[in-house]
């Protein structure tokens, strides 16, 4: 569904205009029942190329390694068995969301289903298929991690791989793609002018940053989510909401609540990717101490309280 939102143009313009057809998806396309298994048994045989393997959701390989918690329906077998069979024949093979490429929130908890991603349990290398696993195409499983992933992400992706220019050296080492994952969630958000004075948001109403109260860890979650946002405009911390890491393998069970930062002695646990703790402490006390009344005013507040003023002419 979030691939759907994908426009400008929409998806299916640009799958023609770049030579990209559905074989099949359980949503988009027409084909059931018997002709389904016809096409998936075709695939398996070499009969029809299967150019690109992608796959949503975590599989289940319950109960004891079965795979039968999760049966691709009319055709008596599990999931589990028809993934594995079809990335061996598969050109590419591509893992869409975060229960897909790492297992995501329905492996949380005591995980029941034994579910896992295509090739990682968690941050573990190998899930469905092992961590050796190779495509037809030499790579390994790429991960278009989020939670829901972007659509612009998957897209791109998928251009990469038919144009033949996503390679070894264009993904990331948990093998998600590096036109998005070489970002931070951080880089664009709007509320960076309220984090770069620590003027910190006490509730999820504020315009403050989210880091020091609320458990925004977009200074270390990678994605370009607020440089491409959603729709043209949207994205979690433009709405208000802190970053939570959904492009990241485990992060569905941070000990603790999404919107509350974890603290030792009144120092945040998390601190951005690449700082050390001492200079950054030492740099929010400076900003703190610097803040505008204008930004520490409206930080606390959920809406402008005081606008910028033109700076004052000398007479």
């Amino acid at each position: 569904m979030s691939l759907l939102c994908a426009e400008d143009p929409n998806l299916l313009d640009t799958f023609d205009a770049n030579g990209l057809t559905f074989l099949w998806h359980p949503a988009l396309s027409i084909e059931t029942g018997a002709e389904v298994r016809r096409l998936l048994e075709r695939c398996l045989s070499g009969e029809q190329r299967l150019d690109i393997l992608c796959v949503e959701g975590s599989i289940p390989r319950g109960p004891r390694g079965t795979g039968r918690y999760h049966m691709l329906a009319g055709t008596g077998r599990p999931m589990l068995d028809w993934v594995r069979e079809l990335a061996a024949v598969a050109h590419h093979v591509v893992a869409v969301g975060t229960c897909a490429t790492y297992g995501g929130v329905t492996t949380a908890g005591e995980n029941p289903s034994d579910s896992v991603g295509l090739q990682y349990d968690g941050s573990h290398a190998g899930g469905v298929l092992p961590e050796a696993f190779r495509s037809g195409s030499g790579l390994p499983v790429i991960n278009v991690a989020g939670c829901p992933t972007h659509p612009g992400w998957v897209v791109e992706t998928l251009l990469m791989l038919e144009n033949g220019v996503l390679d070894q050296d264009q993904i990331d080492p948990l093998a998600r793609p590096r036109f998005y994952a070489d970002h931070l969630v951080h880089h664009a958000c709007p509320k960076n002018e309220y984090y770069e004075y620590k003027a910190s948001a006490e509730r999820l109403s504020d315009l403050g940053c989210m880091m020091e109260n609320l458990g925004c860890v977009g200074t270390q979650a990678v994605g370009d989510c607020n440089i491409r946002p959603w729709n043209g405009e949207g994205s979690c911390t433009r709405a208000g909401y802190p970053c939570i890491n959904c492009t990241a393998p485990e992060f569905e069970e941070p000990h603790h609540a999404f919107t509350e930062t974890p603290k030792f002695a009144g120092i945040p646990v998390g601190l951005p990717t690449d700082m050390p703790k001492a200079w950054f402490m030492a740099l929010a006390s400076l900003s703190k101490a610097a803040t505008p009344k204008r930004i520490g005013t409206n930080a606390t507040s959920d809406r402008i309280r005081i606008p910028p003023q033109p700076k004052a002419k000398k007479p």
